[in-house]
């Protein structure tokens, strides 16, 4: 096995091992709690205050920094992934990463409604970006769907990564439509059910992360032809 076959075996398992543990919040089941899975945000689920929060940072940090190092791995010393679709995918993954970690260590201070004295805090398409963390998850979701547009394109045109073409194009939407439903929901009054559309998002990302991570590490190195360079 050559260096680089080598190389992209290990990316693609830590980019697999992150999307599971993306998934972290379906532990939110596994103990009782007084959030509402149907209308509360994954955020809460690691506020400064709530119980079993080491759990997910633990599982956020995980994912940040395993895509992360993937990223060097397909990156440094010499990129591995030639294309320029493809080298976008990767560098979108490792900011995604960081972001994460990011978000996992800067937690929300309180819940409202949950946590006495926390005071209800505006909503809208953004929330408060005077709060690092609304900042830390805003860009971690700009680039998650950053590497999912740029990885599916390049396998569209290279030929590479061809799960992405059907599996993970299929996986893609659904993200992109919850995206669209909690972005609509998000600024309108009324009960739409935020917290389902935001846990479909995200398992659906999870999801994405291991078909890629499969497909990262059971394929060669892209040929100099490829018409994504």
């Amino acid at each position: 096995m050559s260096s680089a076959s080598i190389r992209l075996l290990v990316a693609g398992v830590l980019v697999a091992i992150a999307g599971l543990c993306y998934s972290s919040w379906v532990l939110e089941f596994a103990w009782p709690d007084r959030l509402d899975p149907l209308n509360s945000f994954l955020s809460e689920l690691d506020a400064a205050q709530r119980p079993h929060r080491e759990v997910y940072v633990v599982g956020d940090v995980v994912t940040g920094v395993c895509t992360m190092i993937a990223a060097a791995v397909l990156l440094l010393p010499r990129r591995i992934v030639l294309g320029r679709l493809a080298t976008t995918a990767v560098l979108a993954v490792g900011v995604f990463g960081a972001a994460t970690v990011a978000d996992a260590l800067l937690p929300i201070e309180c819940i409202p409604g949950i946590d006495a004295g926390c005071p209800y805090e505006p909503s809208g398409l953004l929330p408060q970006l005077h709060h690092v963390h609304a900042l830390t998850s805003t860009i971690a979701v700009f680039a998650i769907f950053a590497t999912m547009i740029a990885a599916t394109l390049a396998s569209l045109r290279s030929g590479r990564w061809p799960l992405l073409r059907v599996v993970g194009a299929v996986v893609f939407a659904v993200v992109a439509l919850t995206t669209v439903w909690m972005m609509i929901a998000d600024n309108l009054s009324g009960d739409y059910r935020l917290g389902l559309a935001q846990r479909i998002q995200v398992g659906g990302m999870t999801t994405w992360l291991v078909l890629w991570g499969w497909s990262v590490g059971r394929t060669d190195r892209v040929r100099p032809d490829d018409p994504t360079r």
